[in-house]
């Protein structure tokens, strides 16, 4: 008997749901559409769309992926974040609503600025950067990963997004001196790998096989991204510039700490929307000419 694209959907709802799918109903219906080439603002009418088996018979495949741990950011190509769709890849980590207020964050600090040029430091998917640019219109952001996946998305995002004229994606080690001539910034903002070693062995199934490990491990104690940046990068701020870096939710109290021995003034931590702390921040220690203005 020929199935309808709600049929379908109901299948995989099903499937879902007795497999412990945390949101049956999205993850089917976000499935169906994809699998069907359906329109998911329109369910109205799957009910009167029927398919051939072979369609059926994908949208089982990629409901199986799911059940088997595969995120499914990875399996419809792209995610939103902060109201933007990005695409993603195995390459970069999945934007995460977690990270929402630390772009809010940011936003504020450069709507006050002229052309406020914005440093988007372990870019990944460039969602950060680019949500900046889309909502401060004369920002500039140069979005740098070690990542050649990364900075492909990132340019591939900024073009969709169109930003891509005041957003530069630039490879380089987060880790090591900036290149020459890389500066000054207004805000360099960053959500860097922080799992300590410990945590690596402990990370959800459909995270530790599926998403990129050199994204996540920020070393033993999962600081050594704050040290090495604010050591190497503190000096591409410009006076009165601002760092806000993403955390664990029990590393805020030590990357405070980091920013206080490089000399950060006015360090203060932020909770983000779910009540973690989870964003430090700091003022440039540099007393030259005021850059910002």
């Amino acid at each position: 008997m020929a199935k309808t694209i709600n049929d379908v959907y109901l299948q995989l709802f099903h499937r879902l749901r007795d497999g412990g799918d945390p949101q049956p109903s999205m993850t089917a219906r976000e499935l169906t559409a994809v699998a069907c080439h359906a329109d998911r603002a329109h369910t109205a009418a799957w009910a009167h769309s029927y398919l051939d088996n072979a369609t059926v018979d994908y949208a089982n495949i990629l409901c199986d992926r799911v059940l088997g741990g595969e995120p499914l950011a990875y399996i419809l190509g792209e995610w939103d974040f902060y109201g933007l769709t990005f695409r993603v890849d195995k390459s970069v980590l999945i934007p995460r609503a977690d990270t929402e207020k630390l772009c809010e964050l940011t936003i504020q600090q450069a709507k006050p600025r002229i052309s406020p040029r914005i440093l988007d430091l372990c870019c990944g998917s460039g969602c950060i950067g680019i949500a900046a640019a889309h909502e401060v219109e004369d920002a500039r952001v140069l979005a740098v990963d070690l990542s050649d996946g990364a900075l492909r998305l990132t340019r591939e995002n900024a073009h969709r997004l169109g930003v891509s004229g005041r957003l530069l994606a630039m490879k380089a080690d987060a880790t090591m001196p900036p290149p020459g001539g890389v500066g000054p910034f207004d805000i360099i903002v960053s959500n860097p790998p922080y799992i300590t070693r410990s945590e690596m062995a402990q990370l959800d199934h459909s995270v530790a096989d599926f998403e990129p490990h050199e994204a996540l491990y920020g070393g033993v104690d999962g600081l050594d991204f704050y040290r090495a940046i604010c050591e190497n990068w503190g000096d591409t701020l410009a006076h009165g510039g601002i760092l806000l870096f993403e955390c664990g939710w029990k590393q805020a109290d030590a990357v405070a700490e980091i920013l206080q021995k490089y000399g950060f003034s006015d360090v203060c931590i932020e909770k983000d929307d779910a009540g973690v702390p989870r964003i430090v921040i700091g003022r440039s220690p540099r007393e030259d000419d005021d850059l910002t203005k």
